[in-house]
């Protein structure tokens, strides 16, 4: 894949290593960057933290902010990508919470509904995207997104 090999180069020209929190993507953001060959100089680790109980544990999301905002907020994305990059090696950190379909679906936050943050040690930055298609699509589209986001992250733009 050409954006996971651009996201090397740039992560490589910084020194930088990269950590994953993923829920509706399930690991597939982590599966892609392993895929390419050398990406063990920049790939450190992912974390997949489907329920919420693991976003908790693994990445020390306050369950209180899941209950009041919902699992699929800006603010439980950007806890993620913040606890990611905290509890790894990294400088830089992704993080992936969605409504892939076909159930899940509440009021205001409808199938397709999936929040990027990404974390550096200057910010934490976070997009509400708004997907279409099937469960498959969904999922792709959000490693599509993600791996952009990264690419502009890493090369500091």
């Amino acid at each position: 894949m050409q954006a996971v090999q651009a996201l090397g180069q740039a992560l490589r020209a910084r020194g930088w290593r990269l950590a994953t929190a993923e829920s509706c993507t399930g690991g597939l953001i982590a599966a892609a960057c392993t895929e390419v060959a050398g990406s063990s100089d920049w790939f450190e680790r992912g974390y997949v933290t489907y329920s919420n109980a693991a976003k908790t544990e693994l990445l020390g999301v306050p369950a209180a902010l899941i209950a009041q905002h919902g699992a699929v907020s800006e603010a439980v994305a950007r806890a993620m990508a913040a606890g990611a990059l905290a509890r790894a090696p990294v400088q830089l950190a992704v993080a992936v919470t969605g409504i892939a379909g076909p159930g899940g679906a509440v009021p205001g936050k409808p199938v397709g509904t999936v929040w990027l943050a990404w974390a550096t040690a200057a910010a934490v930055q976070a997009e509400r995207l708004q997907l279409a298609g099937d469960r498959s699509a969904v999922r792709s589209a959000s490693v599509v997104a993600a791996l952009a986001r990264l690419i502009q992250a890493a090369a500091g733009t």
